[in-house]
């Protein structure tokens, strides 16, 4: 096995990684190749990831979750994608453990109890609306509105790439509900809601896109939609606080996932080049093909410490926006070298799609633009590290 990060691992990592490993074995890449083509959800994978409690792993068990942490998640979701399932699989899940890391932190007694076991049984299905056409990554430019009427809001807005909107039962939504022009500073007035997807006013509508198409992003809308009181995350105006604790989250399995397109890749790149022979002799005996092989393996195993440390630090409570950033962003380079170098290793047939390569380099190439572009992350190692001037 061209790479593997057990022989650092705690027992109880080895054995959530092999049961992971196990489970997953039943789905080979044929099944995500057809589900890609078809633009088809796994439920069959997904089920049998509910069914193995992985998909709660993160919540508290006092809600029905397996009470573990990011590190534990971390390691579900890299041996999905090292699978092959790629993103196709590993997105099927994530949101469900990453993204209800506000609720779990700040949502009401009451909330967590209505919503936290069916999430983590696998029966409720959760989005994630943040991003907004004319926004992008500049969160504080939302313009989605939430205005409070009596014990409830009304909200009207746009979002897009919300991913998993057309499964899911509930989007965890981020509104305005105080203007910008009246907030003392841009990240005030925001607020979360966990808004029901299928109440009236509520409109998703897929985006065609280059890849993880089993996995369907989405433009939502939302045209005067009632949510009572009861479903507002915490307390009004503090959503962006609260989203916080689910980004540094979220970059976290994001980096755990592109190790795992890394390992694939190379473990397929690997067995090709021992295989395949020209001009009698296998071309991994090349340096041209085993140098660029080994560096794909050398800047896994680098960028895979960073995901370990920036998951444990999220797991401890403490601060930890550079090691999350960093480890996104550099386990996104990783695991893109790696693809890239596989489909180089095979030629053409690394573009067939026979062979998966091609399926796991277009996924692959997906983390360096989300949920963040590598570029903003470097922008806030230059200003919140370095101490440089701001750029934006």
């Amino acid at each position: 096995m061209p790479f593997e990060s057990d022989l650092a691992d705690p027992d109880d990592l080895v054995l959530i990684r092999q049961a992971v490993r196990d489970l997953c074995a039943q789905f080979p890449d044929s099944y995500w190749a057809e589900c890609d083509r078809a633009h088809r959800f796994p439920w069959e994978f997904y089920r049998a990831m509910a069914d193995g409690g992985w998909i709660g792993i993160a919540i508290p068990e006092e809600y029905g979750g397996g009470g573990r942490g990011i590190l534990e998640a971390a390691a579900v979701l890299e041996e999905v994608a090292a699978s092959g399932a790629a993103m196709n699989g590993a997105s099927s899940l994530h949101m469900s453990i990453f993204g209800m890391q506000p609720v779990i932190r700040h949502g009401s007694p009451e909330m967590k109890a209505r919503y936290l076991p069916h999430v983590a049984d696998g029966s409720l299905h959760v989005a994630f609306g943040v991003t907004e056409p004319d926004a992008g990554t500049d969160t504080t430019r939302i313009t989605t509105r939430a205005v409070r009427d009596g014990d409830s809001y009304r909200i009207t807005g746009r979002k897009v790439w919300t991913s998993k909107a057309l499964e899911a039962d509930r989007i965890l939504l981020l509104t305005r509900t105080t203007p910008l022009a009246e907030c003392r500073k841009p990240t005030d007035g925001m607020t979360l809601f966990l808004v029901d997807k299928h109440a009236p006013g509520v409109g998703v509508v897929p985006i065609p896109k280059m890849g993880r198409n089993a996995v369907a992003s989405c433009e939502t809308t939302y045209d005067d939609v009632v949510v009572p009181l009861s479903d507002r995350v915490g307390d009004e105006g503090a959503g962006f606080r609260y989203l916080v604790d689910g980004l540094n989250a979220e970059r976290v399995l994001i980096a755990a996932e592109a190790i795992g397109i890394g390992r694939v890749s190379l473990r397929t790149a690997v067995a090709y080049a021992n295989e395949r022979v020209v001009f009698n002799r296998p071309i991994g005996q090349n340096q041209g093909i085993a140098f660029p092989l080994a560096e794909a393996h050398a800047k896994l195993r680098a960028a895979n410490l960073m995901v370990q440390e920036a998951a444990r630090l999220v797991d401890a409570g403490v601060p930890c926006g550079e090691e999350a950033n960093l480890a996104k962003y550099l386990a996104a380079e990783a695991g893109f070298f790696a693809a890239d170098r596989a489909l180089q290793t095979l030629g053409g047939f690394g573009y067939a799609s026979e062979y998966h390569v091609e399926r796991y380099f277009r996924e692959a190439r997906l983390m360096r633009i989300a949920p963040i572009s590598q570029e903003l992350v470097l922008s806030y190692v230059a200003e919140h590290v370095l101490g440089l001037p701001r750029s934006y």
